[in-house]
């Protein structure tokens, strides 16, 4: 029987994704393998290694190499008010249906470096909610949150994220919320003081808190069936009745066994809304 070099480098991702998961507790089984491996690939390079097996061997042994390789396994681009008619919908029509709760938790899955979570804060602020609101910031890689947290981003991307805001419906001047200094730009740490920043892995945690809006943006499309099909659920598990979910342009979940759990709230901007179901539907959907 004779193996292509194509057929060696998947062997070789399943290797490494299993020694991931065994070594280090993080499950990436279920991701999306054509655009693992092409990261891993990546990865290989930046490592100067001459193979996955050899980037595999250097994983095991030395435990400094797993930070890094995150960085490349998962995927933080991203930008302020990404998609900015995604935000103007959540501004006119979502968040007042969020204002009847005494109380709102958000929950931003994946929230990457940080840009989606500060849009959201910004967003709140502007319509008078952010002193009622926690948000809860996510993401798997610890490096990623650290960046979250800090707020600072490179200068010459901020002419596309005020191109971005002034789309959404922005009330002011983005410049109003950061200030710039060597390059970069550095966000009103205020709008973190309803922040929390936390380690949750959508491959093997499960609910951690009741929320009223998630938003999870081009998260799943990085995700096998199987696994959105659980991220999903513990999405629908976190939204009471009447509870928001807002995924990516390219995602959906009219497809997964969760389909049920929701309907359609703002069809182009892949917003959705929990529905109530009897109590036998929900397990069969489960």
């Amino acid at each position: 029987m004779s193996f292509t070099a194509e057929d060696v480098a998947e062997i070789e991702t399943d290797l490494i994704v299993e020694a991931v998961w065994r070594r280090y507790g993080y499950d990436f089984r279920d991701y999306s393998r054509p655009s693992l491996q092409r990261r891993l690939e990546r990865a290989q390079s930046h490592f100067d290694c001459g193979s996955l097996s050899e980037l595999q061997h250097r994983l095991l042994h030395d435990v400094g190499t797993l930070p890094a390789l995150l960085g490349f396994m998962t995927i933080q681009v991203s930008e302020f008010f990404r998609d900015p008619y995604y935000y103007a919908r959540l501004r006119t029509d979502v968040l007042p249906h969020l204002a009847t709760w005494p109380s709102i938790k958000v929950w931003i899955a994946g929230c990457a470096n940080g840009e989606e979570f500060y849009s959201l804060a910004i967003l709140f602020r502007e319509e008078g909610l952010e002193n009622r609101t926690i948000f809860y910031c996510t993401d798997i890689n610890p490096s990623a949150l650290e960046k979250a947290e800090a707020g600072i981003y490179d200068l010459d991307r901020l002419a596309g994220f005020t191109r971005n805001y002034q789309a959404a419906g922005g009330r002011a001047s983005l410049s109003d919320y950061y200030t710039a200094a060597f390059g970069a730009a550095r966000f009103d740490p205020s709008l973190r003081k309803r922040a929390v920043f936390a380690d949750h892995n959508l491959a093997s945690d499960s609910v951690f808190s009741e929320v009223q809006f998630v938003s999870s943006r081009n998260v799943l499309i990085y995700f096998e069936r199987a696994l959105q099909d659980r991220a999903l659920d513990i999405f629908a598990r976190s939204l009471p009745v009447g509870g928001f979910l807002g995924l990516g342009s390219k995602e959906t979940l009219h497809f997964s066994r969760c389909a049920g759990l929701f309907t359609d709230f703002a069809t182009h901007e892949k917003i959705y809304r929990r529905n109530a179901v009897p109590a036998d539907e929900a397990r069969d959907a489960r």
